[in-house]
């Protein structure tokens, strides 16, 4: 149980201001956790697209609850955004071994939305609430220090948003993509 550390820790709630940096916050773990402990917040991180393959259990069932959610989720937006270029040569049927299907129908809700922040903060709204299911009443436990990570740097990530800088990358990102994608017009016609 780790209540000194938690019970210091500001409290989090989806779209603040991050209290803390997340560097800051790991240095004080590296503090106060067990160097097990520790050594799974390397674990506690969003959207790692290489997470193709199975990986090792960590003996954490949060963590692994978590990454296999992130797994599904990033597998997810991978097959549908290759499906929508009609991307040639792209594995797009991924076992479904492992599978978390709340990612997967969130994955598809947020490619449907037409605005792309909208979608992002809606995928990371989505990951602050399987934080929170995977969290369930633990709160003084190593459960409790892994969430507020992943919940740190969800709103690290909002914060870092800027709407119409973002809007204007994504347009410029967009355009140089459909002028090199073979058989597809600037609009996305083929």
């Amino acid at each position: 149980m780790y209540y000194f550390l938690i019970a210091q820790l500001p409290y989090l709630s989806y779209g603040q201001t991050p209290p803390v940096s997340s560097p800051a916050f790991k240095e004080l773990c590296r503090e106060h956790l067990s160097k097990e402990h520790f050594s799974l917040l390397r674990y506690c991180v969003c959207g790692i697209p290489q997470w193709t393959g199975d990986f090792e259990k960590s003996n954490s069932a949060f963590i692994d609850g978590w990454r296999k959610r992130e797994r599904s989720l990033t597998l997810a937006l991978a097959r549908i955004r290759a499906d929508r270029l009609k991307a040639i040569g792209v594995q797009t049927n991924f076992p479904l071994e492992h599978w978390d299907m709340d990612a997967e129908n969130q994955a598809k809700s947020a490619a449907s939305m037409d605005n792309p922040l909208e979608a992002e903060l809606f995928l990371d709204k989505g990951r602050w609430e399987a934080v929170e299911s995977l969290q369930k009443t633990t709160y003084f436990g190593v459960n409790a220090v892994y969430a507020y990570m992943l919940k740190l740097l969800l709103i690290e990530r909002r914060a870092a948003f800027k709407t119409e800088e973002g809007f204007t990358e994504y347009k410029a990102l967009y355009a140089s993509i459909m002028e090199n994608a073979p058989g597809v017009g600037a609009r996305g016609d083929s």
